[in-house]
């Protein structure tokens, strides 16, 4: 026959594993919703959590805290025979062991012994199996950062202590055994974690910072103004792995670029100012959730400009209004060379304006998308000595751009030209503003931006090399199916080596400088635009001439055709 005190234990352990199964999608809900929020300290899921993460969150703990509980008191006090009282509803105490004594029929020493060591086990084992479905969940298929970070192993330690001393002076004893169950399915489900960078339904994520991504397409005025979500490029699976440095392709004849016609935006609509600033209003070049882009010229002038102004129904958001300032203020100080120029600034009845030169072209995504890869060798090199002249001239000002992507490039007539200055920080660790920058865009970030580091100019290297392969390949080298997989390429395994075999296949030398503008520490690759420059010139046993280098831009840019 079984005692009293293995016919409670065996019962409890039964409720609570049905218990546990019965609510398992809850616990998958919060454990997905822990990984995002995770994730999204690191700037990389601009979600920060799942979808109903925080109630997925409160419902596991409450549902766990009262289950266990209405569990324990139920077999403690009513399961066993005429009420019998085995000390299980009670807080720890080892003075409660008298009552498992009273029904086993155990001397007091003995049942004490025996009460003090099941506990205690018990409870080592929960928080054993808490500390390892914790570091299940943060580093599946996620950057080691998130696990190696203070904060992280603060929280941690924070919550297996808050569980300790609610087991031992709070909650009844006889909670441990049903915890520890409930806790050994939790470890179990979290080997198979839940994708972050993807919910339900939909197509997995592309990158990072999704909060910013509206803001930053209605803040180019170049960008295509409606497209289809594009997801990150999956290799077709029966392509095989390009060989590491295939045969160039043949070179395509030399055709004179096609000058495209600057936009000349669509009417007006009804509702919309006619004048802003003394700039008549001749079209719209392009609109969006936040802000809008005219096509203008300023009253009495033949010239016209590219006008982005912010949304009427959003000039109280104070931050999307520093964010535009600090555009403004980035803007007038860069260079011209290679960048778009800013002519005017200004602000007209409370809303703010910027006025642009207006460029001809599209951006290098657009041409991606339409025209596929840069298959000539010269474009492609005037397409890295252009980036790296418009960046050496952003660090000499103590500038880091931060969001260099082909949608920032603009592929004119006269070569490319960067934009987008709206998350530009200053190097020394003062911002142009406290709030409202973005991190960048996932699958062109540096790996420290993933850290606590402040990104320098080495970041805006490593995204130049990721938009110099990306015009060679038509994809980030660090595009994956999902957010997690992304940041750990960029953080671990490195880029995709089809991706840097088309820049072989093009050009070799600039190859070398690309995988150097790749590597993971920010001190092993160029240290800013200057010395990008500089290593392009060594790369083709040239000096970095201002003269010369405008030259072999101008020559290798003749060889695209827009």
């Amino acid at each position: 026959m079984l005692s009293v005190l293995e016919v409670v234990a065996l019962l409890m352990i039964g409720a609570a594993l049905l218990l546990r199964l019965a609510t398992l999608p809850v616990l998958v809900r919060a454990q997905t919703a822990a990984r995002r929020r995770a994730l999204a300290a690191t700037g990389a899921d601009a979600g920060g959590g799942a979808p109903g993460g925080i109630g997925a969150t409160v419902g596991e703990l409450v549902l766990g805290l009262l289950g266990i509980a209405g569990v324990v008191v139920l077999l403690s006090y009513n399961v066993v025979g005429n009420m019998t009282h085995i000390g299980l509803g009670e807080p720890f105490d080892p003075v409660n062991s008298r009552y498992l004594g009273y029904s086993v029929g155990l001397h007091f020493d003995t049942a004490q012994t025996v009460y003090i060591a099941v506990f205690v086990v018990c409870l080592l084992l929960c928080l054993l199996l808490c500390y390892l479905t914790q570091r299940r969940l943060l580093t599946a298929d996620l950057p080691p950062q998130i696990w190696s970070a203070g904060a992280t192993q603060a929280r941690v330690v924070g919550l297996l202590v808050l569980r300790a001393a609610l087991a031992v002076f709070v909650l009844p004893a006889g909670l441990v055994l049903p915890a520890l169950v409930f806790q050994l399915v939790a470890f179990f489900v979290s080997g198979r974690p839940k994708a972050v960078g993807a919910q339900p339904g939909s197509a997995p994520e592309a990158g990072a910072a999704q909060a910013f991504q509206a803001y930053l397409d209605a803040q180019n005025p170049y960008a295509p103004t409606a497209q289809p979500p594009q997801g990150p490029y999956v290799p077709p699976q029966s392509t095989p792995p390009a060989p590491p440095a295939p045969p160039a392709p043949p070179m395509p004849p030399v055709v004179p670029p096609v000058a495209s016609a600057p936009p000349v935006g669509s009417p007006l609509g009804a509702h919309e100012p006619r004048t802003i600033g003394g700039y008549q209003l001749l079209g719209r070049i392009g609109s969006g959730g936040m802000g809008t882009v005219y096509l203008a010229q300023r009253q009495g002038s033949a010239t016209q400009v590219a006008l982005k102004t912010i949304n009427p129904e959003l000039l109280a958001e104070g931050d999307l209004l520093r964010r535009f300032q600090r555009e403004a203020e980035v803007l007038a100080m860069v260079p011209g060379a290679y960048t778009a120029r800013v002519l005017d600034t200004g602000v007209d009845a409370g809303r703010p304006y910027l006025a642009m030169e207006l460029l001809d072209g599209r951006p290098l995504d657009a041409h991606l998308r339409e025209q596929g890869p840069i298959r000539s060798a010269e474009a492609l090199n005037a397409l890295a000595l252009a980036l790296a002249v418009a960046l050496s001239g952003v660090h000499r000002l103590g500038l880091v751009h931060r969001d260099l992507k082909p949608a920032n490039i603009m592929l004119t007539t006269a070569g490319p030209r960067l934009l987008d200055f709206g998350i530009a920080a200053i190097v020394d660790g003062t911002r142009l503003t406290a709030t409202g920058g973005g991190p960048g865009t996932l699958t062109y970030m540096a790996p420290e931006q993933f850290g606590d580091e402040r990104p320098g100019p080495a970041a805006d290297v490593w995204a130049w090399a990721c938009c110099v392969v990306c015009a060679a390949y038509g994809v980030s080298p660090f595009a994956a199916t999902n957010t997690g997989a992304v940041i750990r390429r960029i953080v671990e395994s490195g880029p995709e080596p089809a991706a840097l075999a088309a820049v072989q296949a093009l050009d070799p030398r600039l190859a070398a400088v690309v995988a150097r503008a790749l590597a993971i520490d920010p001190a092993a690759r160029p240290a800013d635009g200057t010395a990008l420059l500089a290593a392009l010139a060594v790369a083709r046993s040239t000096t970095p001439d201002q003269a010369a280098v405008h030259e072999q831009i101008t020559r290798g840019w003749q060889t695209l055709t827009l």
